[in-house]
């Protein structure tokens, strides 16, 4: 464990991490069930505060969505950039909730910081050590997403360059790993979650969408992660799936999320998690120490 010290568990510690949001703290860790949703990208305006919208009474605590996207073809849609930051800080302040969303170069990263609340590194970038020791460095809590073809091992590693740089928000995400397997997207590791939960302090998450490639699997698993010791999940959600800019076969409607908002508030509350991870922490006698 010498290679990941700082985020090795010792003993009952669990880092909850705190987002702040225009309604009050947002936490992220044991004891809770934290729901992040959106669409994969902001497309537009209209669209994305759509969006927001349908979704701020539907159970999401933290609104996700792209605006500079990483793709594997350079001629795919690769977000709004800045004008992107500048919808999603518009979103939060109309809903009152939280966002989350990827940074991809390391120039960009004052700028994601001040437009959002919790900075995403996304899996091309789980090594991209520079773009690691600047999200330590920037004081904004760090969802970092595991690697499709990183061990546990190195995906905590991966996370003690941003703890070692003095940043100890960091929230873990499994988002599937890269198999012989052809019919999903990627191979979601459960086994993982709960690993992970048993020798680090540190959040984990899962990402059903991502991990699987497809938006009939994407309940499933969210149940499943949940079960395993998920703390909260990242779940893509859009409006019009079908003509999404990017990954829409995997995005779900904001039907089908209510849906499964409702299926996982039950399920969060068998397994004594708190489904409303703001203020009514402290009434549930959850309240993070």
């Amino acid at each position: 464990m010498e290679a990941y010290k700082l985020a090795c568990r010792q003993g009952d510690s669990r880092t909850i991490v705190k987002i702040p949001s225009p309604t009050g703290e947002i936490y992220i860790g044991e004891g809770y069930c934290t729901i992040i949703a959106g669409p994969c990208s902001v497309e537009s305006r209209e669209g994305y505060l759509e969006i927001a919208d349908l979704l701020k009474d539907r159970g999401v605590h933290i609104l996700r969505g792209g605006a500079y996207k990483p793709r594997t073809s350079p001629y795919s849609f690769a977000g709004l950039g800045e004008e992107g930051l500048k919808i999603l800080k518009e979103a939060r302040e109309m809903t009152g909730l939280p966002v989350v969303t990827e940074v991809v170069d390391v120039r960009d990263i004052e700028k994601v910081a001040y437009y959002s609340d919790i900075i995403q590194i996304g899996s091309r970038n789980m090594q991209n050590f520079a773009l690691l020791k600047e999200a330590g460095r920037i004081r904004r809590p760090v969802v970092l997403k595991r690697g499709f073809a990183a061990t546990i091992e190195e995906w905590l590693s991966a996370c003690e360059y941003i703890l070692a740089a003095g940043n100890e928000q960091v929230i873990l995400c499994e988002r599937g790993i890269r198999t012989f397997e052809e019919m999903t997207r990627n191979t979601v590791d459960i086994g993982a979650v709960a690993l992970v939960k048993e020798i680090s302090h540190l959040p984990v998450i899962v990402d059903p969408s991502h991990a699987t490639g497809r938006r009939s699997l994407v309940a499933p698993v969210a149940r499943a992660a949940i079960a395993a010791g998920a703390d909260g999940l990242m779940i893509e959600v859009h409006q019009d799936p079908e003509q999404a800019l990017s990954d829409g076969f995997q995005s779900i409607t904001p039907a089908a999320f209510a849906a499964l908002s409702r299926e996982l508030k039950k399920q969060a509350a068998i397994f004594s998690k708190n489904y409303n991870p703001g203020s009514s922490g402290e009434e549930n006698g959850n309240e993070p120490t």
